[in-house]
């Protein structure tokens, strides 16, 4: 066939060339430049960096006091805190309903392989 086949609207179009099959990959142990625990720490290390700059820049702009109340409770505090908590509380429920799930489906897998 040529490179060109006609379409249903009777407009030509090209066909795809054929590719060869992918090799497949292996990882190679002489590979210097590999990915490996430490390069993955490092950019772990560099990213709680640029997090922990960004947190700072937000604590300073956002320093206005606020009313807080919570069952009962009142005070006040920076802006800036009382999101962080906020936020902080939101992580620390989804940690632990995210934990429960994984349990969970851990103990379905172990019940089912038995």
């Amino acid at each position: 066939m040529s490179d060109h086949e006609k379409g249903p609207d009777g407009q030509a179009t090209e066909s795809e060339p054929t590719r060869p099959a992918p090799k497949p990959t292996t990882p190679s142990t002489s590979d210097p430049l590999r990915a490996s625990r430490t390069s993955g720490l490092w950019i772990a290390v560099a990213a709680s960096g640029i997090v922990l700059v960004l947190l700072i820049v937000f604590i300073a702009q956002n320093t206005d006091p606020v009313s807080v109340r919570f069952l009962g409770w009142e005070g006040e505090t920076p802006l800036a805190i009382a999101i962080l908590v906020a936020t902080a509380a939101g992580l620390f429920l989804a940690t632990i309903a995210g934990s429960l799930r994984i349990l969970q489906l851990r103990r379905r897998i172990r019940r089912g392989s038995r």
